[in-house]
């Protein structure tokens, strides 16, 4: 789906440089540290899977990442389409199709791979969570509370559910983020899902809010660390000023299971996921980059994926995706940040 805070930046640049090789346009290669606040430094971006083809298939339209057990990266489209990437080149290696029970194609949008190699895969459209094999043949399909359902059936609304997922606590809980808010509860107050693990099975868990900071915010991903806390990002989209992307780090482990509360109003005895900002992606150096429709900053585009690559010097790597949309005006964008929370 498509959808501005400075902060001050006085983080010195690291020594060492490093190189990003792919095939194909526009790859920037620069110093680390290029600081976007004093949390995150942006290393590098890549242009070069933009508007590109494999195997047949329309290389875009991303919607998550995930890191596979081989160390390859996984990315998902929103077309139903699942790209096995190098991790290093970011080069497609292969494409898996993937369809609901009756061969529907998905509006795939969150990704998490279990450590059996399972695909955990979200659609938004009903929405649903199924598990894939690594060759996309549906296992089974996890279980969803009603409130969650779009309209009629439930309180959500369409294209507006299930964006962001990720495995927690050793992989023992599954969370997924609605990317908006479920009718009667207060704008900007989003539902994050959870279920645990027993033996072989899914089972609903609890239920977390998170408040964005504004209502034309949505959450379109998360991504667990190993200490239970969450790195979120928020996005949005306005018509002739472009997109606004901020990355957080949330801590659900206080906050309130909100699956009994039916509407979420802003009552004293809830108590929220609480997050800190860790940067405003406009603040970050445009290295180059350019845009092709306007933006805060050329940097920026409908980023929608991201995943927690490995750690370096302190620092979480975490790497970022925007969705293209298929659309001449939007670019398929690779961002390679390091964290420090």
């Amino acid at each position: 789906m498509q959808l501005r805070t400075v902060l001050a930046t006085t983080t010195a640049a690291l020594a060492a440089a490093t190189c990003l090789t792919v095939a194909g346009p526009a790859v920037a290669s620069v110093p680390v540290g290029h600081a976007c606040s004093p949390s995150v430094s942006l290393d590098r971006f890549s242009d070069a899977l933009d508007k590109t083809t494999f195997d047949g298939t329309f290389v875009g339209n991303f919607s998550a990442l995930a890191v596979d057990r081989d160390g390859s990266l996984a990315a998902l489209s929103d077309r139903s389409s699942l790209f096995d990437l190098n991790a290093r080149t970011l080069a497609p290696k292969k494409v898996v199709q993937l369809a609901d029970e009756n061969g529907t194609a998905l509006d795939s949008e969150g990704l998490a791979i279990d450590k059996d190699g399972t695909r955990l895969v979200t659609s938004e459209t009903e929405p649903s969570i199924r598990r894939y094999s690594p060759g996309g043949r549906i296992l089974d399909r996890l279980p969803v509370p009603a409130s969650l359902l779009v309209a009629p059936a439930g309180r959500a609304t369409s294209n507006q559910t299930f964006e962001g997922l990720t495995l927690l606590n050793g992989g023992r809980t599954l969370l997924a983020s609605m990317e908006y808010a479920l009718s009667g509860d207060t704008a900007g107050t989003v539902r994050f899902q959870t279920w645990t693990r027993h033996a072989k099975t899914w089972k609903l868990g609890a239920q977390y809010a998170y408040r964005t900071d504004a209502a034309f915010l949505g959450v379109p991903e998360v991504q667990a660390l190993p200490d239970g806390r969450l790195l979120v990002l928020e996005r949005g989209f306005t018509s002739g000023v472009g997109n606004t992307v901020r990355l957080y780090l949330a801590d659900p482990r206080h906050a309130t299971d909100t699956r009994r509360v039916e509407n979420l109003t802003g009552q004293s005895d809830v108590r929220l996921i609480k997050k800190t900002l860790l940067t405003d992606i406009a603040t970050c150096p445009t290295l180059g980059a350019t845009a092709k429709q306007p933006q805060p900053n050329p940097l920026l585009d409908n980023i929608e994926g991201m995943v927690v690559t490995g750690h370096d010097k302190g620092r979480l790597k975490v790497l970022l995706v925007s969705d293209d949309n298929q659309n001449a005006v939007q670019t398929t964008r690779f961002y390679s940040l390091r964290v420090r929370v």
